[in-house]
């Protein structure tokens, strides 16, 4: 009996060995097949074919034999934005789940504190004043940072070192609001034939107007944000079991989640300052990514970004596919996010942290 019962768990050990090893070929994998694929998908076609001779053609530094119109569409228009739509993807996943893992709460997104609605208030208020592409981003990315550093603030001042968390989130909550409810101010008095048109089609959210100059901008404060969650994802694992737990083993509860939070609050500023609102992102893909690998955030940070990248990319391929007019990203999102969010919930619990 007891040879069976090693025998049995040999086995069960090789297949979680192999499991594993499928899933990380799958995940090195996907991106590029997923990336690949993106590139025909877009009003002027594109074949695979094309691709593969304009990369060729590009890296020994001569001319194709292709329409000029190919290769402008390929590198002006569809490869930053095919970038762009993965970046967003993979820096929503991981400041979602690294929230997640802060809050001890599956339920956590990325704009709980009040990042997105603060950056939707600057770029709202940039449209309104008529201010540059670029005078807009860099007021959304601004009162982005803003919002989240007045929760923090009265947190610090209301929460007196007990119940933190908890006081971080009601906080949250009401500067949320607060910021809402002055974007709504801002579209009342704004001019309903130019600015609010503009104004709530960029509060849908979309990839369509990305170029380089959005990408350089949104690679620094991605590659800011995303290099110490994943420095300290291990931390992440003791924060998840609760303060006193961490405390016990030497960690420094509230310089880890001062540094979590300013890394994601970095990255969906950043991101909501290019993009406009994109939701569902953050919530979802951690969890999709729990199941697969389970609560570990060693695993669990790397495997998000991954998923979100490639998710966030098929959104947007079908955003500018199923139909002959451009439908908002974000609109998608919300479609395809809540519905499969639910289904995450019906599925079970499984590996929630």
């Amino acid at each position: 009996m007891d040879t069976c019962s090693a025998t049995k768990e040999i086995f069960k050990s090789k297949r979680k060995i192999n499991r594993g090893r499928l899933i990380v070929v799958i995940l090195i994998i996907l991106p590029i097949v997923t990336f690949i694929i993106s590139t025909t998908f877009g009003r002027y076609s594109i074949t695979i074919q094309d691709l593969i001779t304009l990369i060729i053609c590009k890296i020994k530094g001569v001319e194709s034999n292709l329409p000029s119109n190919i290769e402008t569409v390929f590198f002006n228009v569809r490869l930053p934005r095919i970038i762009a739509a993965m970046l967003i993807g993979a820096a929503l996943s991981i400041a979602g789940a690294s929230y997640q893992g802060v809050f001890k709460n599956p339920m956590v997104s990325p704009d709980i504190l009040g990042a997105s609605a603060g950056a939707g208030f600057g770029a709202a208020l940039g449209i309104l004043f008529s201010f540059s592409i670029v005078g807009i981003q860099i007021s959304s990315f601004i009162f982005g940072i803003v919002a989240v550093s007045l929760t923090y603030l009265i947190s610090s001042i209301i929460g007196k070192k007990s119940n933190t968390i908890l006081t971080l989130i009601l906080s949250g909550m009401v500067i949320s609001t607060l910021f809402q409810s002055f974007l709504s101010l801002i579209k009342y008095v704004a001019d309903p034939t130019s600015k609010l048109p503009a104004i709530t089609f960029w509060l849908m959210g979309s990839l369509s107007s990305i170029n380089i100059k959005d990408l350089i901008l949104l690679i620094f404060p991605i590659l800011l944000g995303v290099i110490p969650l994943i420095l300290l994802r291990w931390k992440l694992n003791v924060l998840s079991f609760g303060e006193e737990e961490a405390k016990s083993m030497g960690i420094d509860t509230s310089k880890i989640r001062f540094i979590v939070i300013l890394a994601s609050t970095i990255m969906v500023s950043a991101v909501v300052s290019v993009s406009g609102m994109i939701g569902w992102i953050g919530l979802v893909i951690p969890h999709l990514s729990r199941m697969l690998v389970g609560p570990n955030y060693k695993k669990l940070i790397p495997t998000s970004m991954v998923i979100g990248a490639c998710f966030l990319l098929c959104v947007d391929n079908l955003s500018r596919s199923l139909f002959s007019m451009e439908l908002p990203i974000g609109i998608l999102t919300s479609i395809i996010g809540a519905p499969f969010f639910i289904y995450l919930l019906m599925s079970g619990k499984k590996g929630w942290a």
